[in-house]
């Protein structure tokens, strides 16, 4: 398996998705309603403090390493996630907006390219809050579930990613070369 550690290795990078990490599962776990009396409202402490402060200051701190692409990433997640945060509870028409608008930002940092963990985290980001947004347009709570089962993998893909760049564990799929493991006879 290829070791490639360089993508996303940098401390500004490594902080920022343990942050994400942390905020996703907390997030996702919330409305999954796995945890018997945790919901989505006990999340909103560490979207704030976690998802949004320390999230936006590993932003600044990944710009100011020349990561353009974390640092935008980070610092505009962590701002959504204050929003998010401070916001109150907000439901119906006003939080579907809020998650679609969100959703679209995760589908940004998706299509934006990088390395495969960090695509996956985005883009399990993005189904989740498109989910999500749907089901606050429709007043859906098991369609939430479903997507915070989708953000619980995000952090959990967010999480890995960081862990693996500490620990020097593998961040990509190997690749075959076309034609290679194929013999001819004859």
């Amino acid at each position: 398996m290829d070791k490639d550690v360089s993508a996303g290795s940098g401390i500004a990078t490594v902080a920022g998705r343990l942050a994400l990490g942390i905020t996703l599962l907390a997030f996702g776990l919330g409305h999954t309603a796995l945890i018997d009396g945790v919901s989505a409202a006990d999340a909103v402490s560490i979207a704030q403090y976690v998802g949004g402060i320390a999230l936006f200051v590993a932003g600044l701190m990944a710009l100011r390493e020349g990561d353009a692409a974390g640092g935008t990433a980070f610092s505009v997640l962590g701002a959504l996630w204050f929003t998010w945060a401070v916001s109150g509870s907000a439901s119906g028409n006003e939080a579907g907006l809020f998650l679609l608008l969100f959703a679209l930002v995760a589908l940004s940092l998706t299509l934006a390219g990088g390395d495969q963990l960090g695509q996956g985290m985005y883009g399990l980001f993005f189904v989740a809050l498109l989910l999500m947004a749907i089901a606050s347009f429709a007043g859906n709570d098991g369609l939430v579930k479903v997507g915070g089962w989708f953000a619980v993998a995000a952090g959990a893909v967010a999480w890995y990613a960081a862990t693996a760049a500490l620990a020097h564990w593998p961040t990509a799929i190997p690749r075959r070369a076309a034609g290679r493991g194929v013999t001819a006879t004859g």
